[in-house]
């Protein structure tokens, strides 16, 4: 539970009649709702307790409309949440409980314009889920390489708006690395036609990349020219027990030493996590007959044969147990033994639910400082909440570490349940000034939204706060582009 105690109310309209007609015509009667059973699942989040209301929910059907009800916004000062799949997890895409705001959601907008394989590009609309962009470019024997735990449901829009990371960064980059051009609805209702599938263009700013990760602030990203890539035709993954996050990076330096950029991911999974899933989620065996403190999920791609790479894996394997850096690996025979391999990683936010209140960080150090921030993190928390039960896993490879300590098993070990959940802030604080102290982010890829927008100006130099508000008062001067957000 996060450290927001926003909880429904009554339900206000507070956006003027004529203000709403006027959206209505623009759009068209496929184009809004206004039933409240209809509104309510896009004003909260699917976890951590965001709660907001609007009166209306708008889903235009191409650029044209969402410049037209933007144009509208502006003219009358009406506040718009853009969202997409709403799956964002710091409270960037529900609105607030005013009734003053207005949702445009790009769901209906999800056609692929292009495919263009020779360029190694895909033309796509907000609106599209991010799973179905992969497909479409799988069947064009092409990749899209983000991948992330909700890309079933996230729409493309969104992940771009946030800069989505997930497993593949390491290899790929973030959402921002897979992107060419955008299609962007400024907070004048203008729209800035960048579609321009070039890898050079050096005739300007990159405009692009103040839409990118900007959560919907500056301006409405409505299509977008994303880079393909070749698709792996060998795959091999593997799940390695490791005595600490320090044999960890030793082995991932070894690993691309090997293979270079063929490492595709690099997890790393504390055991305490394990444990959660084999209690919580069903299907799931242990992977190795002992117990192990830590462990990496590993995954190496390429275009070669089937099995082309497995003598390298296995050549970094023996390395790593005559170096003492793997106490135990599995490695996938198949497919399906590598899609078991990752259930138990994808598999931890869900488990570690069952275990009651946690404080989730999103946070990131530079790589060598992995193991340190671990170890002084997890002595600072355990000696101002003796019993706190630490959960570190994610992202090793680029140095991102999903840290999310759990509330005491026993009561008299320290607070439980809404007394722990009442610590979020007092939590926070120890971890974000141990992040920052090391040179790290306190939000390395969920975005600020509101979860974090305060704590920004904490950790963000003057300088820094004073460029990112120069910004969004020249692009959004009236602040109707998801305000109370970001900045």
């Amino acid at each position: 539970m996060q450290a927001n105690n926003e909880q429904p109310k009554a339900r206000p309209n507070a956006v003027p009649a004529a203000v709403l007609e006027r959206i209505k015509v623009a759009v068209g009667p496929k184009g809004y709702t206004m039933d409240p059973d209809e509104i309510a699942p896009h004003c909260q989040s699917w976890r951590d307790n965001w709660h907001g209301w609007v009166p209306m929910v708008v889903k235009p059907a191409n650029v044209d409309e969402v410049a037209a009800v933007i144009a509208i916004c502006a003219e009358t000062g009406t506040p718009i949440v853009p969202q997409g799949g709403n799956t964002g997890l710091t409270g960037g895409s529900q609105p607030h409980d005013t009734g003053v705001e207005i949702i445009i959601s790009t769901s209906r907008m999800n056609k692929v314009r292009a495919i263009d394989t020779i360029n190694n590009t895909m033309t796509v609309e907000a609106g599209c889920i991010l799973a179905e962009l992969q497909q479409q470019a799988s069947d064009a024997d092409r990749l899209f390489p983000l991948s992330l735990a909700a890309e079933g449901s996230c729409q493309i829009g969104g992940n771009l708006s946030t800069n989505a990371g997930g497993t593949q960064v390491l290899r790929y980059g973030n959402a921002r690395n897979m992107v060419l051009g955008l299609e962007v609805v400024l907070p004048d209702g203008r729209i800035w036609d960048g579609l321009r599938g070039l890898r050079k263009d050096n005739t300007g700013y990159d405009l692009k990349q103040l839409f990118i990760g900007a959560e919907g602030t500056l301006g409405m990203i409505t299509a977008a020219v994303l880079k393909l890539f070749p698709k792996p035709t060998e795959i091999q993954t593997a799940l390695v027990a490791v005595p600490d996050p320090t044999a960890a990076l030793a082995l991932l330096s070894r690993a691309t030493e090997a293979v270079g950029e063929q490492v595709t991911a690099f997890e790393l999974i504390q055991r305490r996590a394990i444990d959660f899933v084999l209690a919580h989620i069903p299907g799931v065996p242990d992977p190795m007959a002992a117990a192990h403190p830590w462990y990496v999920l590993m995954e190496i791609s390429g275009q070669g044969a089937p099995d082309s790479l497995r003598n390298a894996v296995e050549a970094v394997l023996g390395a790593g147990f005559e170096g003492g850096e793997i106490l135990d690996a599995v490695l996938a025979a198949n497919r399906a033994q590598g899609e078991a391999l990752w259930k138990i990683r994808e598999s931890i936010p869900e488990a570690q639910n069952h275990e009651g209140q946690s404080v989730k960080h999103d946070v990131s150090v530079p790589l060598s400082r992995i193991a340190e921030f671990i170890e002084r993190a997890d002595q600072a928390l355990a000696q101002a909440y003796p019993g706190v039960r630490c959960v570190a896993f994610g992202h090793i490879g680029d140095g991102n570490i999903h840290y999310n300590p759990a509330q005491p098993l026993d009561a008299e070990d320290g607070p439980k349940g809404a007394d722990f959940a009442a610590e979020y802030g007092a939590i926070n604080r120890i971890v974000h000034d141990l992040i920052t102290e090391m040179n790290g982010s306190i939000s390395a890829e969920h975005g600020l939204g509101r979860l974090r927008r305060e704590e920004a100006k904490r950790y963000k130099s003057t300088v820094e706060m004073d460029l990112m508000q120069t910004v969004k008062d020249a692009l959004d001067p009236s602040n109707i582009m998801n305000p109370g957000k970001v900045v």
